[in-house]
């Protein structure tokens, strides 16, 4: 459908009823086309809208499926870290 701005302006409801129903609103300035009024479409699931905010760059995808690989502590020889620390703050005062 195509209007032209100053029918568009005063007859809104009109281009939005188009709109509704599905169908694209194209708007024209002395018969040469500026805009496109367009239905907003639906996203269903969590996926849809991951790729949406990936496409506007909010967030970035992982590369890969799946669960992340099993934490496994590393284990240090010698005293506990947290004896350490306390050990340094004793040395500073």
């Amino acid at each position: 459908m195509k209007l032209g701005l100053r029918e568009a302006n005063q007859h809104f409801s009109k281009a939005i009823r188009a709109v509704r129903t599905g169908k694209e609103v194209v708007l024209t300035d002395r018969g040469r086309p500026i805009a496109v009024i367009i239905p907003i479409k639906e996203e269903h699931g969590q996926d849809a809208v991951l790729e949406r905010m990936a496409d506007e760059g909010l967030i970035t995808l992982p590369w890969r499926k799946g669960p992340l690989p099993r934490f496994e502590p590393i284990r240090l020889k010698g005293k506990p870290l947290s004896q350490t620390v306390i050990d340094d703050r004793d040395d500073r005062v």
